[in-house]
């Protein structure tokens, strides 16, 4: 038992939780319509990126700045966003180190 207790154990760091990989589209309302994100990761997440890049992209348009794609590196998680019609195509990636 002791011996297959060694197997069983979590090693530092295991319980870290793993950055999405996926993308999703979200409508000129702000509802997201499709997602290819995992189900784990935090919806209420999912819509806020979703509402700062629709808003990034309205500003933009706002002052006339031809905006369609953006990039963005934050945390370790690298988001691109592509504005389609007043939506947006939003591709989440974690960041590869090394």
């Amino acid at each position: 038992m002791g011996f297959l207790g060694l197997f069983s154990k979590s090693s530092p760091g295991t319980n870290v939780a793993k950055l999405p990989s996926g993308s999703f589209t979200i409508d000129r309302t702000g509802r997201i319509v499709a997602s290819t994100l995992p189900r784990a990761f935090d919806e209420k997440l999912t819509q806020e990126i979703g509402n700062i890049v629709l808003e990034m992209f309205l500003k933009a348009q706002t002052v006339n700045l031809p905006l369609r794609e953006v990039f963005i590196h934050y945390a370790g998680l690298k988001i691109t966003a592509r504005e389609l019609r007043g939506g947006a195509m939003i591709f989440l990636a974690p960041l590869k180190t090394g």
